[in-house]
C-alpha cells in the first residue's frame, strides 16, 4: 500500500473537515422539533457557552410555543437574503422547507408574515405550497418579496398566490437586494451596488410594526398569450422556466458538475428539494428544482455550474450576516 495519498483525497478530507465545521451542530438539530426558529450562528470559541445555555434555550421554546408570539415570520432562502431579512422584523423566525416537513402546519400569532425571493415575479413554488396547505390563524398578514433587478409585476403575482390560498395580505412591500440568479448577474459587481436595503427596510418594519395597510403599487401584466405552434422549432433558443403557473425545471436539465468535486457533501445538505446525493467520486443531482441557486453559491470548489452559462462563473454570494450553517439549516429536508 503506498504511504502517499492522492491530491484529490486529501482535499476531500480537508473538505469534509470544513464541512463539518461550517454546518455545525446539524446533525443535532435535524432531530429537533422541524419548525424550530433558525437560530444565529456562533463562533468555535461560543461552543462551549452555546452547549450550556442549550437546555434554557429549548426551555424559552417551549414557553413560546404554549403562547402565541405577537410576529412570527416564515422564510425560504437560497442565498441568505430573506432569512437576514426574516431575523431583522422578527425573533420567531421559521423556515418554510423546515415547517413542510410537519405533518400538521398550524400557526397562530398577532402577526404573521412571509419572507420569499421573487422569482419570475412570482412566489416560489415551495412558499406558495406552503401558503396553501398551512393553516394560519392572525390578526395581521404581510408579505415582503426580495429581488434584485425587476419586480414590477411582483405584487400582483403575490396576490394571486394569496388568492389562491385563500389569504388577503394586509401588507405587501417589496425589497432591492443584491441579485443572485447567475445566468444573467455577476456577483462581483453586485455586491459593490448601493440599493439602500438597509434603508429601505427600516421603513417597512416602521410600517409593519404600526400594523399600517398598504399594498404597493404595482402594474398589472398583460393576459397571458398562448405560445406560438413553432414555438420549439428553434432548439438553440431556451425555454423560460417561469410560467403562470409557477417554475418548471429539472435539476439535472439546469446543473453540470465538474471533476472539481470532492463530495463535501454542501449541496446535499443546502438543497430544499433534496435533489443532490453522493454517489460516486462527485455530487449528482435530479428532481424538480425551485431554482434557487444555493447549490452552485455554496460550493465551495464552484464545481457546480448552469449549463446554459453565467455571467461570472467565478463569482458566487452569500449575504455577509448570514452564516453557511444557518442556509443549511433553514433550507435541509433530510432526517
Amino acid at each position: 500500500m503506498s504511504d502517499t495519498i492522492s491530491r484529490r483525497s486529501l482535499l476531500k478530507l480537508m473538505a469534509t473537515g470544513a464541512a463539518a465545521l461550517a454546518t455545525g451542530s446539524l446533525l443535532t438539530s435535524c432531530k429537533k422539533k422541524s419548525a424550530d426558529p433558525v437560530t444565529p450562528d456562533t463562533t468555535q470559541a461560543d461552543t462551549a457557552k452555546q452547549e450550556e445555555l442549550s437546555n434554557s434555550n429549548d426551555t424559552h421554546k417551549s414557553d413560546s410555543h404554549a403562547t402565541s408570539p405577537k410576529r412570527l415570520v416564515f422564510f425560504f432562502t437560497g442565498t441568505g437574503n430573506c432569512l437576514y431579512v426574516a431575523r431583522q422584523l422578527s425573533q420567531n423566525v421559521i423556515s418554510i422547507p423546515q415547517a413542510l416537513k410537519k405533518n400538521e402546519l398550524e400557526y397562530e400569532a398577532e402577526e404573521i408574515g412571509i419572507v420569499y425571493p421573487i422569482y419570475g415575479q412570482m412566489m416560489p413554488n415551495i412558499v406558495r405550497k406552503f401558503l396553501k396547505i398551512a393553516k394560519l390563524k392572525y390578526k395581521y398578514l404581510f408579505a415582503i418579496g426580495t429581488y434584485g433587478n425587476n419586480a414590477k409585476h411582483a405584487v400582483e403575482k403575490c396576490i394571486a398566490s394569496g388568492n389562491d390560498a385563500g389569504l388577503k395580505f394586509d401588507y405587501i412591500a417589496t425589497l432591492l437586494m443584491v441579485d443572485n440568479w447567475l445566468p444573467r448577474f455577476d456577483m462581483a459587481e453586485q455586491i459593490k451596488l448601493d440599493k439602500n436595503t438597509d434603508e429601505n427596510l427600516a421603513k417597512i418594519k416602521a410600517d409593519i410594526d404600526q400594523q399600517k395597510k398598504y399594498i404597493e403599487p404595482h402594474e398589472e401584466s398583460a393576459p397571458a398569450q398562448p405560445a406560438p405552434q413553432n414555438a420549439q422549432a428553434n432548439p438553440t433558443k431556451p425555454v423560460s422556466p417561469f410560467a403562470e403557473d409557477g417554475i418548471h425545471a429539472n435539476a439535472e436539465d439546469w446543473f453540470i458538475i465538474s471533476d472539481a468535486c470532492i463530495s463535501c457533501g454542501i449541496c446535499v445538505r443546502i438543497c430544499p428539494k433534496a435533489n443532490y446525493s453522493l454517489d460516486g467520486e462527485k455530487a449528482s443531482c435530479k428532481g424538480e428544482c425551485e431554482l434557487c441557486l444555493a447549490c452552485i453559491h455554496a460550493c465551495p470548489h464552484k464545481a457546480i455550474s448552469i449549463k446554459s452559462g453565467e455571467a461570472n462563473p467565478n463569482a458566487r454570494y452569500r449575504h455577509p450576516n448570514v452564516p453557511l450553517r444557518d442556509i443549511i439549516n433553514a433550507n435541509t429536508t433530510r432526517n
